[in-house]
C-alpha cells in the first residue's frame, strides 16, 4: 500500500514538473498576440494637460532657431572648431525682429534664423545690450507670416506659479520643458561690474540652446528671456534664468529705435565695495566726481585726494535703499536718462538730499 502511494506521488511531482517546465510555451502558444492589439479608451485628458498643449500650440510657431557664424564667439555652446553657435530667439514684432540674448550672437558676422515653419531666413543685427544679455536680429524676406507673441509682466510673479520655456536645447528644435517660478529678484552679473537685477529663477529645464528663448507663464505670455544655467556640469541642474521681461520690454524697443541702450549714470567713480564693508559702509562711496558731470553740478563730494577724508555715500535713490553699486545702478535705469534722481546722501555724520540728472555715460565715453 505504502509502495502505491510512493508510486502516485512520484507521478504527481513528475506532472508538476512537466507542467512547470512547459507551461511558458504553452502561454506562448496560446497567450501570444500575433495581431495588433485594440486600442484602449484612453478618456479626456486632464485639464492641465489641455492647457498646456494649447499653449504650445499657440506659442511654438513664434518661437526661432538663431545661428551666428564668423568672428571669435564668446558663447559658451558654440559648436567647437566650427564657428557656428546658436541658440533661441523669439517673434517680436510683425516687422520681422526677433529677441535672443547677446551671448548668442556675440562676436558672430553673418546670422540666420530657422523659423517654426522650417523655413531659413538670413537676418541682420540690429542692436545688442550687453549690461542686460539682450539682443535684437531683423529677419529678411520671408514667405511665413510671422505671429509675435504676446508679452506679460515680471512685475507681478509669485514664487510657485507654473513657467514654461520653449526653444532648441541641444539644437533640438521646438522642444517644451514646464516647471515653476522658483525664486524672484535675483542678480545675474554680466561683466563690467554691472548686474541685471529682479532676474527670474525657474526649475523648468533650462539647457545650452535653450538660451534666448521664451519663458512663459500659463497664459502663454511671455514673463522672461531664459539666459543662463547653475550647473556644475554645464547641463541642466534644476536652476536656470531668465532676464525679466519688464527689463526686456523697455530695453528691445530701444535697440530696434537706436541699435543700443544708454548706460544711465551720473558721472561719480564709486568706491571699492570691500572697503565700505571694511568700514562698515552700507552704501556707494563716491570715490571722485567727474568734472561736467551731473554729480558734480549738483555738489556731490568725493574722497579728499589730499586727506583721504571720506566723501559723500550714497544710501538711497528715489526713496530706495542701494548698498550696492549694481543697485545704484539698477535705480538709475529705472529713472531713465534725462530725468532727475533724488539722492539720499550720508554726508558728515547726516543725511542730506540732492537731485541730479540721470545722463547717458556711454554716450559721454564715446
Amino acid at each position: 500500500m505504502s509502495e502505491r502511494f510512493v508510486r502516485i506521488g512520484l507521478i504527481a511531482a513528475l506532472a508538476l514538473l512537466a507542467a512547470f517546465v512547459a507551461e511558458p510555451y504553452v502561454a506562448r502558444y496560446f497567450l501570444a498576440e500575433t495581431a495588433p492589439r485594440p486600442v484602449a479608451a484612453r478618456g479626456d485628458l486632464a485639464a492641465s494637460e489641455l492647457s498646456t498643449i494649447e499653449l504650445f500650440q499657440r506659442a511654438s510657431p513664434s518661437v526661432v532657431h538663431v545661428f551666428g557664424r564668423g568672428g571669435a564667439s564668446r558663447n559658451p555652446f558654440a559648436e567647437e572648431g566650427s564657428g557656428q553657435q546658436s541658440g533661441s530667439g523669439f517673434i517680436w514684432d510683425a516687422a520681422g525682429h526677433v529677441v535672443t540674448n547677446n551671448h548668442v550672437v556675440e562676436g558672430a558676422r553673418e546670422f540666420a534664423v530657422r523659423l517654426a515653419g522650417g523655413d531659413i531666413v538670413s537676418a541682420e543685427l540690429v542692436g545688442a545690450a550687453p549690461n542686460f544679455d539682450l539682443a535684437v536680429l531683423r529677419l529678411g524676406r520671408t514667405r511665413q507670416s510671422l505671429q509675435p507673441l504676446a508679452i506679460g509682466t515680471s512685475a507681478d510673479l509669485r514664487v510657485g506659479q507654473a513657467a514654461f520655456a520653449i526653444g532648441n536645447p541641444f539644437g533640438l528644435d521646438q522642444t517644451l520643458t514646464a516647471g515653476v517660478i522658483s525664486a524672484l529678484q535675483r542678480r545675474l552679473p554680466t561683466g563690467q561690474g554691472r548686474e541685471i537685477a529682479d532676474v527670474i529663477q525657474t526649475d523648468a529645464p533650462i539647457n545650452p540652446g535653450n538660451s534666448g528663448g521664451p519663458l512663459l507663464d500659463s497664459a502663454g505670455r511671455v514673463v522672461g528671456v531664459n539666459t543662463a544655467i547653475f550647473s556644475p556640469s554645464g547641463a541642466f541642474a534644476g536652476i536656470g534664468f531668465a532676464v525679466p521681461i519688464d527689463v526686456v520690454n523697455r530695453v528691445v524697443p530701444q535697440l530696434i529705435q537706436r541699435g543700443r541702450v544708454p548706460s544711465p549714470g551720473i558721472g561719480i567713480l564709486a568706491g571699492q565695495e570691500g572697503a565700505a564693508a571694511r568700514l562698515g559702509i552700507e552704501g556707494v562711496i563716491v570715490f571722485r566726481v567727474l568734472p561736467g558731470s551731473p554729480a558734480e553740478r549738483a555738489g556731490l563730494r568725493g574722497v579728499d585726494p589730499q586727506t583721504g577724508e571720506m566723501g559723500d555715500v550714497i544710501v538711497a535713490v528715489n526713496g530706495e535703499p542701494v548698498r550696492r553699486l549694481a543697485e545704484l545702478t539698477a535705480a538709475l535705469d529705472r529713472t531713465g536718462v534725462g530725468k532727475p534722481a533724488q539722492l539720499t546722501v550720508q554726508r558728515g555724520g547726516r543725511r542730506v538730499q540732492v537731485q541730479v540728472e540721470v545722463t547717458d555715460i556711454s554716450r559721454e565715453r564715446s
